[in-house]
């Protein structure tokens, strides 16, 4: 089956250059390419969501979109669950670009790990829609929340 295993990706980063010196003056981070053939499924949607310091998005699970993730500004942890029931945690900063991988029907949640607003880059496909009726809140009660009790504020 396509586009059925939670996997994660470390991205291509390179050094930029200032154009009058050649000084180091930021960096590029590759987050896809059509020609690279990283991705199971080709976005139809590309967006930008926040997620405030502590705070758990989800968990939830798309029965029609496939989703690729990456943290572009602080720390997240994605928490995905398996057709198997296993637990994968994977994570994704400005220091740690990782694409990550969350195929439809598999649940997923995020937290913010740092103590600043986190900004999470998302491509999906099919496109969302405003009358889409196909996500599922949920919850991972057999999953231990404890461990993040450190990031969270209540």
């Amino acid at each position: 089956m396509k586009n059925d295993t939670i996997r994660s990706m470390k991205l291509e980063t390179h050094q930029t250059k200032d154009i009058n010196d050649g000084h180091v003056n930021g960096s590029l981070t590759v987050v896809w390419r059509d020609w690279d053939n990283i991705l199971e499924v080709t976005p139809q949607m590309v967006y930008v969501s926040s997620v405030n310091p502590g705070e758990i998005k989800g968990p939830h699970l798309h029965t029609k979109r496939d989703s690729y993730f990456i943290c572009i500004t602080g720390t997240v942890v994605f928490i995905a669950k398996d057709l198997q029931g296993k637990y994968h945690e994977i994570e994704s900063g400005e220091n740690n670009p990782t694409l990550v991988q969350i195929p439809k029907n598999h649940p997923s949640a995020h937290i913010n790990i740092g103590n600043k607003i986190a900004s999470v880059l998302t491509l999906a496909s099919p496109a969302w829609k405003p009358n889409d009726n196909e996500m599922q809140n949920l919850t991972f009660d057999d999953y231990d929340w404890s461990k993040w009790k450190k990031f969270r504020s209540i």
